[in-house]
């Protein structure tokens, strides 16, 4: 009777250590579902999928067609994470919707550079000198950062940060008189011989066979607040699979992939 329950209670325990040895494995194979835009990002996280299964960490990537959803899906929980946008895009989403969204960790950033037919520098730029700048409020903002960043103009305090866009009326210090010419983005490669210079997002500038890393004489930074992100809830930044996950991202297989694949118009922000 003894030898009995003593097998019975052998049994009983080897049960529940099974029990437990499968709940463990079943909450290390939880699938992180990332959502992002189909395109590039789509294309990139393909790579990221595979470094992340390399470390135990299975994702599942959802594909969205506009920039509204991925956060509306993040907040709701039906995401775990997202990767589309940049630092103002989450922070307007924020004050607009008060979502509970937080930046993880850095991807890329297609870079806003300026172009000139006429300059190699900046510097080089004579007074009076015409430069053509995207009329809508985002890109424009950035044209006028990237000019300060180079020393070019000096904005007014507080103008171009914390969601405040900025314009030609925010120039406060002009030192060479140039001439802010505001233009649709998409018309500004065609501008390049009649102005000195030119701010052009990526996608226009590659349309008109200009190699940012190699025709722009000057390029936002790589940490640039428009670099984009991986954006998860709040209550989760500092859950061990998002550690996992900007890790996978972060990785030299997906660093290669960008320089290969993109040829400078998608540059690493890590």
């Amino acid at each position: 009777m003894q030898r009995r329950n003593l097998l019975k209670a052998i049994t009983a325990v080897a049960a529940s250590a099974a029990l437990f040895t499968s709940l463990a494995a079943h909450a290390d194979d939880k699938v992180i579902k990332v959502g992002t835009i189909g395109g590039p990002d789509a294309q990139i996280w393909q790579v990221v999928q595979k470094v992340a299964k390399r470390d135990g960490l299975n994702v599942k990537v959802i594909e969205f067609n506009d920039y509204v959803q991925p956060n509306a899906a993040l907040d709701a929980g039906d995401l775990d994470a997202n990767s589309f946008q940049h630092q103002p895009y989450l922070d307007s989403q924020i004050k607009q919707r008060g979502y509970k969204i937080v930046n993880a960790g850095l991807t890329y950033i297609s870079p806003l550079g300026v172009y000139s037919k006429k300059l190699k520098s900046l510097k080089d730029l004579p007074q009076g000198a015409k430069v053509a700048v995207p009329n809508d409020p985002s890109n424009e903002n950035r044209a006028l950062l990237l000019l300060q960043s180079q020393g070019v103009i000096k904005l007014k305090a507080g103008a171009g940060t914390n969601g405040n866009n900025a314009t030609a009326l925010d120039v406060a210090d002009n030192p060479k008189k140039i001439k802010l010419v505001e233009l649709d983005a998409a018309q500004l490669p065609r501008t390049l011989a009649d102005v000195d210079a030119a701010a052009i997002n990526t996608n226009f500038a590659l349309a008109a066979g200009l190699q940012p890393t190699k025709d722009a004489i000057a390029l936002e930074d790589v940490h640039s607040p428009y670099a984009n992100l991986i954006a998860v809830r709040a209550k989760d930044k500092d859950q061990p699979w998002v550690k996992k996950l900007v890790a996978a991202y972060q990785s030299e297989d997906v660093r290669q992939f960008l320089k290969s694949e993109f040829k400078g118009s998608v540059v690493p922000s890590f």
